[in-house]
Protein backbone atom coordinates (compact mmCIF):
# COMPACT_ATOMS: atom_id res chain seq x y z
CA UNK A 1 0.00 0.00 0.00
CA UNK A 2 2.87 2.53 0.78
CA UNK A 3 4.49 1.37 -2.35
CA UNK A 4 1.10 2.52 -4.59
CA UNK A 5 0.96 5.64 -2.59
CA UNK A 6 4.90 6.76 -2.90
CA UNK A 7 4.06 6.44 -6.46
CA UNK A 8 0.98 7.93 -6.87
CA UNK A 9 3.07 11.03 -5.05
CA UNK A 10 5.74 10.54 -7.72
CA UNK A 11 3.19 11.25 -11.17
CA UNK A 12 1.82 14.14 -8.72
CA UNK A 13 5.08 15.35 -8.68
CA UNK A 14 5.81 15.31 -12.20
CA UNK A 15 2.41 16.87 -13.19
CA UNK A 16 2.98 19.81 -10.57
CA UNK A 17 6.49 20.15 -12.14
CA UNK A 18 5.70 20.49 -15.63
CA UNK A 19 3.17 23.05 -14.70
CA UNK A 20 5.96 25.01 -12.77
CA UNK A 21 8.54 24.49 -15.77
CA UNK A 22 6.32 26.00 -18.26
CA UNK A 23 7.06 26.03 -21.32
CA UNK A 24 7.70 23.06 -23.87
CA UNK A 25 6.97 21.25 -20.57
CA UNK A 26 3.50 22.57 -20.48
CA UNK A 27 3.11 19.99 -23.69
CA UNK A 28 2.83 17.18 -21.43
CA UNK A 29 0.16 18.51 -19.03
CA UNK A 30 -2.79 16.75 -20.38
CA UNK A 31 -1.41 13.32 -20.39
CA UNK A 32 -0.42 13.55 -17.00
CA UNK A 33 -3.12 15.73 -15.64
CA UNK A 34 -5.20 12.55 -17.91
CA UNK A 35 -3.55 9.81 -15.49
CA UNK A 36 -3.47 12.04 -12.36
CA UNK A 37 -7.59 11.80 -12.60
CA UNK A 38 -8.04 8.49 -13.99
CA UNK A 39 -5.57 7.11 -11.19
CA UNK A 40 -6.89 9.52 -9.26
CA UNK A 41 -3.69 9.38 -7.63
CA UNK A 42 -4.42 12.82 -5.95
CA UNK A 43 -6.69 11.70 -3.40
CA UNK A 44 -4.11 10.03 -1.37
CA UNK A 45 -0.38 9.96 -1.58
CA UNK A 46 3.30 9.65 0.64
CA UNK A 47 5.46 12.39 -0.36
CA UNK A 48 9.08 11.94 -0.59
CA UNK A 49 9.15 13.61 2.85
CA UNK A 50 7.06 10.51 3.81
CA UNK A 51 4.29 13.27 4.79
CA UNK A 52 0.83 11.13 4.28
CA UNK A 53 -1.57 13.30 2.23
CA UNK A 54 -5.22 13.19 1.55
CA UNK A 55 -7.49 15.28 -0.21
CA UNK A 56 -11.56 15.48 -0.48
CA UNK A 57 -11.69 17.92 -3.53
CA UNK A 58 -9.49 18.20 -6.73
CA UNK A 59 -9.46 21.96 -6.65
CA UNK A 60 -7.83 21.97 -2.94
CA UNK A 61 -4.93 19.55 -4.57
CA UNK A 62 -4.07 21.57 -7.35
CA UNK A 63 -3.87 24.53 -5.20
CA UNK A 64 -1.86 23.25 -2.13
CA UNK A 65 1.71 24.11 -2.68
CA UNK A 66 3.92 21.23 -3.43
CA UNK A 67 4.67 18.68 -2.11
CA UNK A 68 1.09 18.22 -0.98
CA UNK A 69 -0.13 19.60 -4.35
CA UNK A 70 0.26 21.30 -7.74
CA UNK A 71 0.98 24.46 -5.99
CA UNK A 72 -1.12 26.03 -9.19
CA UNK A 73 -4.98 27.26 -9.70
CA UNK A 74 -7.92 26.06 -11.21
CA UNK A 75 -8.06 28.57 -14.04
CA UNK A 76 -4.98 27.91 -15.19
CA UNK A 77 -5.16 24.00 -15.32
CA UNK A 78 -8.04 24.43 -17.65
CA UNK A 79 -6.57 27.00 -19.99
CA UNK A 80 -3.85 24.62 -20.57
CA UNK A 81 -5.78 21.79 -21.17
CA UNK A 82 -8.53 23.53 -23.41
CA UNK A 83 -7.72 21.79 -26.15
CA UNK A 84 -7.74 18.76 -24.68
CA UNK A 85 -11.72 17.63 -25.10
CA UNK A 86 -11.14 14.13 -22.98
CA UNK A 87 -8.92 15.51 -20.61
CA UNK A 88 -11.25 18.42 -20.23
CA UNK A 89 -14.14 16.41 -19.53
CA UNK A 90 -11.91 14.59 -17.08
CA UNK A 91 -10.90 17.69 -15.32
CA UNK A 92 -14.46 18.87 -14.70
CA UNK A 93 -16.00 15.43 -13.69
CA UNK A 94 -13.00 15.97 -10.75
CA UNK A 95 -14.36 19.48 -9.80
CA UNK A 96 -17.71 18.95 -9.58
CA UNK A 97 -18.25 19.13 -5.67
CA UNK A 98 -19.06 16.57 -3.33
CA UNK A 99 -21.99 16.14 -1.68
CA UNK A 100 -21.59 18.71 1.51
CA UNK A 101 -18.96 21.38 0.19
CA UNK A 102 -20.13 24.62 -0.74
CA UNK A 103 -20.32 25.28 -4.72
CA UNK A 104 -17.21 27.97 -4.62
CA UNK A 105 -14.13 25.69 -4.74
CA UNK A 106 -11.95 28.98 -4.10
CA UNK A 107 -9.63 30.96 -5.55
CA UNK A 108 -12.75 32.91 -7.07
CA UNK A 109 -13.07 30.17 -9.75
CA UNK A 110 -16.35 28.37 -9.91
CA UNK A 111 -16.68 25.19 -9.95
CA UNK A 112 -19.16 25.03 -12.85
CA UNK A 113 -17.53 25.72 -16.33
CA UNK A 114 -19.15 29.26 -17.26
CA UNK A 115 -20.16 30.99 -20.64
CA UNK A 116 -20.73 29.03 -23.89
CA UNK A 117 -17.28 27.22 -23.07
CA UNK A 118 -16.11 23.59 -23.90
CA UNK A 119 -16.15 22.34 -20.70
CA UNK A 120 -19.28 23.44 -20.14
CA UNK A 121 -20.94 21.93 -23.31
CA UNK A 122 -19.00 18.74 -22.18
CA UNK A 123 -20.84 19.35 -18.77
CA UNK A 124 -24.24 19.41 -20.32
CA UNK A 125 -23.66 16.50 -22.81
CA UNK A 126 -22.64 14.36 -19.95
CA UNK A 127 -25.30 15.10 -17.80
CA UNK A 128 -27.85 14.61 -20.50
CA UNK A 129 -26.17 11.13 -21.10
CA UNK A 130 -26.17 10.11 -17.54
CA UNK A 131 -29.76 11.26 -17.43
CA UNK A 132 -30.70 8.61 -20.58
CA UNK A 133 -30.16 10.56 -23.25
CA UNK A 134 -28.64 8.51 -26.10
CA UNK A 135 -28.36 11.42 -28.25
CA UNK A 136 -26.26 13.04 -25.91
CA UNK A 137 -24.34 10.06 -25.17
CA UNK A 138 -23.02 9.43 -28.87
CA UNK A 139 -22.30 13.56 -28.86
CA UNK A 140 -20.18 13.25 -25.73
CA UNK A 141 -18.29 10.13 -27.07
CA UNK A 142 -18.19 11.84 -30.79
CA UNK A 143 -16.34 15.18 -28.91
CA UNK A 144 -14.12 13.15 -27.02
CA UNK A 145 -12.46 11.52 -29.67
CA UNK A 146 -12.26 14.67 -31.58
CA UNK A 147 -14.63 14.15 -34.28
CA UNK A 148 -17.08 17.11 -34.09
CA UNK A 149 -16.61 19.94 -31.68
CA UNK A 150 -18.07 20.58 -28.44
CA UNK A 151 -20.56 23.60 -29.96
CA UNK A 152 -21.19 21.52 -33.04
CA UNK A 153 -22.65 18.84 -30.48
CA UNK A 154 -24.75 21.02 -28.72
CA UNK A 155 -26.42 22.35 -31.37
CA UNK A 156 -26.74 19.01 -32.90
CA UNK A 157 -28.75 18.38 -29.63
CA UNK A 158 -30.66 21.21 -29.44
CA UNK A 159 -28.66 22.90 -26.68
CA UNK A 160 -27.77 25.64 -28.36
CA UNK A 161 -28.91 27.41 -31.69
CA UNK A 162 -27.32 27.32 -34.71
CA UNK A 163 -25.24 30.75 -35.58
CA UNK A 164 -23.67 31.78 -38.75
CA UNK A 165 -21.51 35.11 -39.21
CA UNK A 166 -22.10 37.23 -42.06
CA UNK A 167 -19.92 39.29 -43.95
CA UNK A 168 -21.99 43.00 -43.78
CA UNK A 169 -19.99 44.54 -46.84
CA UNK A 170 -22.02 43.71 -49.43
CA UNK A 171 -25.91 43.47 -49.24
CA UNK A 172 -25.45 40.39 -52.10
CA UNK A 173 -23.58 38.15 -50.13
CA UNK A 174 -25.87 38.54 -47.21
CA UNK A 175 -28.57 37.50 -48.92
CA UNK A 176 -26.96 34.37 -50.00
CA UNK A 177 -25.68 33.62 -46.86
CA UNK A 178 -29.60 34.12 -45.22
CA UNK A 179 -30.40 31.91 -48.52
CA UNK A 180 -28.46 29.11 -47.62
CA UNK A 181 -28.99 28.50 -43.76
CA UNK A 182 -32.26 30.18 -43.11
CA UNK A 183 -35.58 28.45 -43.73
CA UNK A 184 -38.33 29.95 -46.28
CA UNK A 185 -41.07 30.71 -43.49
CA UNK A 186 -37.63 32.74 -41.29
CA UNK A 187 -36.58 34.54 -44.22
CA UNK A 188 -40.49 36.32 -45.32
CA UNK A 189 -40.23 37.22 -41.33
CA UNK A 190 -37.11 38.58 -42.10
CA UNK A 191 -38.11 40.68 -45.26
CA UNK A 192 -41.24 41.77 -43.46
CA UNK A 193 -39.19 43.01 -40.74
CA UNK A 194 -37.16 44.69 -42.92
CA UNK A 195 -39.04 46.69 -45.01
CA UNK A 196 -41.54 47.60 -42.34
CA UNK A 197 -41.18 51.46 -41.50
CA UNK A 198 -40.73 52.34 -37.89
CA UNK A 199 -43.61 52.60 -35.52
Amino acid sequence: MNDQLRGNALINDALGSALRSGGSALGTVPALLKRVLAEESWREFVTKRGEHVRHERFADFVTALPLKGLGSDVALVRRIVADDPETLDLLDQALQNPVGHPTSIGNNVPSRPEGNTQAKALRRLRSEAEHGDEQAAELHAEVLAGNISAHAAMVKAGYRPKTISIPIGRPERVAAYLRKHMPREALARLIELLTKEDQ
